[in-house]
């Protein structure tokens, strides 16, 4: 891999071929018994999309009229992983409210979901590979976790799942939203994707057309700006006005270890270099109790980095060799892997929440508090509101749904702190660490305003890559995987129980023939190795990418690169456990 010769190239240089509005977005055309008929149509199983399931049916539960006027199927979640939280992932440290006002009759802690309550919290300042330097002060505000849970995310959302079939939800799992429907202005519901197409889009023998799913309110819960919901917003726009939406990449391991842990730590600083040039001064992570004799480590990245060899799978072997983690993890055996892209743009980039007929719940409306880590709680707590605002809208019988965006505004766990937090992670980037620190502290002390203002950002596909001369490259750190502390990106892929199969059409849309900053980038920031250069490439100008799509685990962060990620045949990619 030669270094670049030229100034480098954007990935926004070669946009996908796809246009969302014309392919995902169609008008009814089945007819009443050719089409599910649902009252509320929930696309997402994850915790926002099954909070508002739960909530919603147990508004239900009180209403005979109003349940008996949606019909044998008053409440659907269409989820495309072969269970819900098969493709969720999070850290995870979770304000406990939200769930308990969803189920407050439940001995929630004892759930195998919530792998830990917090008593002790710490933040470490790597400074280098062996070192760290003290924080100044006490543990900043926003990771303080004292009565915080630790959760496994896709557990969690096994248990909301079987909760909300008890009450009386029909859950679609292995099923993908492949288009949503529109008549009049107004969201009318989805369509399902078809099931068994060959590579080249060819109807096999064992074919299944995809079915219309007619609803009275659409909940758009797809998680970190899933593929309905990116073609919602433009179709509707609402993103005028908004800041474009920025990501970050995180990686996690679940490790067995031989000491039992009992902190809840937040570190930052190295792998990530501490001046303003490769904007890597937002990269962070974590370490968890996770249980008997286990923790979660996990790192962050953003993706707006220049060097194209920043990888986050790569960073967080990287990580693992400093001292303060290894004597964590050393002697311990890692059960469980996976990654998955987070909106990190907060309050400015956040879209319009609501359109005739639907809402958007959790990270699917940019709700994450990037400054503390945490979206969980924000993701339950907007499900509940959107579920309650539904209920209203259904009684009165219209499709407007504007009063969800003013109630996510007032909730102080939700559109409060967004806007509280709303400049933090822009004052993270683009300087070096000290002053960023001292920036980001006075932010959060004085709730966002110190320094005030509006804090712009842009999209990460239009951030120019390089690749630096060796030696200066952010790949010179990572370490050759060992298959024992240190893995690979295949073997990490085979442990989340990836099913995508082989001879399914590609759900991936790139432009294969990118300048080789280009394809460097993805090949690197992939964590599952689906972006792959010819040996026989040229080391400058244009090359062709290879595209291993039965690789992918749902990332989603090639659609902050310069991609698209399409939903799979329902039922692929990963099938997450414990994380």
């Amino acid at each position: 891999m030669a270094a670049s010769t030229t100034n480098g190239h954007a990935p926004a240089e070669f946009p996908p071929p796809v246009d969302p509005i014309t392919e995902f977005i169609a008008a009814p055309e089945a007819g009443e018994d050719e089409a599910i008929e649902v009252g509320v149509a929930i696309v997402g199983g994850g915790p926002a999309g099954l909070a508002a399931a739960n909530r919603l049916l147990q508004l239900l539960a009180d209403d005979e009229e109003l349940l008996e006027s949606l019909g044998e199927v008053p409440v659907a979640v269409i989820e495309k992983g072969k269970s819900c939280g098969g493709h969720n992932l999070s850290g995870a440290v979770m304000k406990p409210g939200p769930l308990k006002e969803l189920f407050p009759d439940e001995d929630l802690e004892a759930l195998p979901a919530i792998r830990h309550v917090n008593e002790k919290d710490d933040v470490w300042w790597l400074s280098s590979p062996t070192g760290t330097r003290p924080m100044p002060g006490p543990t900043p505000p926003n990771f303080k976790n004292e009565g915080n849970w630790v959760t496994s995310i896709s557990q969690l959302c096994r248990w909301m799942a079987e909760k909300a079939e008890e009450s009386g939800a029909y859950i679609l799992t292995e099923t993908a939203a492949a288009k949503l429907l529109v008549k009049d202005g107004a969201v009318q519901g989805v369509v399902t994707g078809d099931k068994g197409r060959g590579k080249e889009g060819q109807e096999l023998g064992n074919f299944e057309p995809g079915m219309e799913v007619h609803a009275r309110q659409t909940v758009l819960a797809e998680g970190n700006w899933g593929h309905l919901t990116g073609a919602a917003i433009q179709h509707f726009d609402l993103a005028q006005g908004a800041e474009p939406p920025v990501w970050k990449l995180g990686a996690k391991e679940v490790w067995k270890t031989k000491e039992q842990w009992d902190t809840v730590v937040h570190f930052f600083g190295w792998p990530g270099r501490s001046n303003g040039k490769w904007h890597e001064t937002g990269v962070g992570g974590w370490v968890y109790p996770y249980g008997d004799h286990e923790v979660s480590i996990g790192i962050v990245v953003p993706l707006a980095t220049p060097d194209a060899t920043v990888s986050a799978h790569d960073m967080l072997q990287t990580v693992k060799q400093h001292p303060k983690l290894k004597a964590i993890l050393e002697g311990g055996e890692r059960t469980a892997w996976g990654a998955k892209a987070i909106q990190g743009g907060g309050f400015w980039s956040q879209p319009k929440l609501s359109m005739p007929g639907a809402v958007l719940v959790g990270e699917s409306g940019g709700m994450i508090d990037m400054a503390s880590l945490k979206g969980v709680h924000m993701a339950i707590q907007s499900g509940i509101i959107a579920a309650e605002e539904i209920y209203k809208s259904l009684k009165l019988g219209q499709k407007d749904m504007t009063s969800y965006e003013t109630a996510i505004a007032e909730s102080e766990l939700v559109g409060k702190r967004l806007f509280e937090v709303r400049n933090n992670m822009q004052l993270v980037g683009g300087s070096s660490m000290p002053f960023n620190l001292a920036k980001a502290g006075i932010d959060i002390i004085t709730k966002g305003k110190i320094p005030g203002g509006r804090k712009s950002s842009h999209r990460d596909a239009e951030v120019v890559q390089v690749i630096p001369p060796e030696g200066k490259r952010a790949s010179d750190l990572y370490p050759k995987p060992d298959g024992k502390y240190t893995f690979d990106k295949l073997s990490s892929v085979f442990i989340t129980g990836n099913a995508t199969r082989d001879d399914a059409p590609s759900h991936i849309r790139i432009e294969k023939n990118v300048a080789r900053e280009v394809a460097e980038t993805w090949k690197w920031m992939c964590p599952a190795g689906v972006y792959e250069i010819p040996e026989d490439a040229p080391e400058t100008g244009n090359v062709d990418v290879i595209v291993n799509y039965t690789n992918c685990v749902q990332c989603g962060a090639i659609t902050a690169r310069g991609g698209r990620l399409t939903p799979p045949e329902g039922g692929d990619g990963p099938a997450y456990q414990v994380v």
